[in-house]
């Protein structure tokens, strides 16, 4: 995927903003919608303050819809292959498309219990831990309360989106530099 500057996506129609950016956070371009209002941006962490802030500011029930949007880790549409190009490629950057029979259950089963509990998926941003630490992590945040689960799955989506952002977008700086050399 090619990567863009500011520049580029400041210059877009906004439809065009929201087509390039709306999987930043999974399946919800209403974010990239609502950042697309608040162009020009300066740089890419701009960018990624004004996607926060309408995530923060957005109601409780978008929110939700928002980590509803996300896969089970490892889960049966990793399997099947039915994922977004991003999650596909950020669980098999850890091997979550590569389990064994006895990790799948195990991943299954925590699934399981975690939707029962909160009523939504399990999200951790995958390429800041390991299996291990998503094992630890399942495990450990299945004993919070909703509010603070909430709250702990809306913090890891927001690093997924910074992570995906810096993949998608280059940094007003590397463009300079690349103009010096010429």
């Amino acid at each position: 995927m090619e990567r863009l500057s500011i520049g580029a996506l400041n210059a877009m129609e906004k439809d065009d903003f929201t087509a390039c950016l709306g999987g930043i956070y999974e399946h919800s371009e209403w974010v990239a919608r609502a950042a697309s209002q608040q162009r020009p941006f300066q740089d890419r962490s701009g960018l990624a303050a004004t996607m926060r802030l309408a995530v923060e500011t957005a109601t409780d029930e978008a929110k939700l819809t928002l980590i509803r949007a996300h896969p089970d880790l490892a889960g049966k549409l990793a399997r099947a292959g039915a994922l977004s190009e991003a999650s596909t490629r950020e669980q098999a950057g850890l091997g979550l498309d590569r389990l064994s029979d006895g990790e799948f259950e195990r991943f299954t089963d925590l699934n399981r219990r975690y939707q029962e509990r909160f009523g939504f998926p399990f999200v951790i941003c995958v390429r800041l831990t390991d299996k291990p630490g998503i094992l630890s992590a399942f495990e450990a945040r299945l004993e919070n309360e909703i509010p603070r689960e909430i709250a702990e799955a809306l913090r890891q989506i927001h690093h997924i989106a910074r992570l995906r952002l810096a993949d998608r977008v280059s940094e007003p700086y590397a463009e300079s530099l690349g103009s010096l050399e010429r």
